[in-house]
């Protein structure tokens, strides 16, 4: 995925430093607001759209997030994530998504796959094509006295992580 800037430098006369503001960081999307993907690569253009529909916190399953997350007191999470294709195909995985906590601790989504986990399940790896989409629940284990402060997207290529805010319980 490339991302263009359409911002230039201009020399102020007698000046001899150019002093370039940073962009802003793009503002966090609310879940069920679609990041509309533009992937400007001439060898493989994509153009699609991708959204988080929502977040829960506190299933159970035969498998204990304690257990995988290896400290006392984690339990099982999902978020419900949407990938579709407008044009092109499109490639993408599980490791390209995390949660992000207020005191900057980030969880990635769990290593395993319990036959009980919520369904449908998001592909560990999927392509979408025009016209086709991707839908499913991601699961991670998590701070059981915790709850996220936003699920990031963040794949390779892409400079900034995309963000969507979770709402308070």
């Amino acid at each position: 995925m490339t991302v263009t800037s359409a911002q230039t430098p201009i020399a102020t006369p007698g000046a001899d430093e150019v002093s370039v503001p940073a962009a802003p960081s793009p503002k966090p999307f609310a879940f069920g607001d679609a990041w509309k993907l533009n992937n400007v690569d001439p060898a493989k253009p994509f153009e699609g759209n991708l959204t988080v529909l929502g977040y829960e916190q506190g299933f159970t399953s035969v498998g204990k997030a304690s257990e995988e997350a290896g400290a006392p007191g984690y339990v099982w999470a999902y978020t419900e994530l949407r990938l579709c294709g407008v044009k092109g195909s499109y490639t993408d995985n599980t490791t390209s998504w995390t949660l992000y906590y207020s005191d900057g601790s980030r969880i990635s989504p769990s290593s395993s796959t319990y036959s009980d986990f919520p369904k449908p399940e998001f592909p560990f790896e999927v392509t979408v094509t025009a016209g086709k989409c991707a839908r499913g629940k991601l699961v991670f284990p998590v701070p059981g006295d915790k709850r996220p402060e936003s699920v990031l997207y963040k794949p390779e290529g892409l400079e900034e992580p995309r963000e969507w805010s979770v709402p308070k319980a």
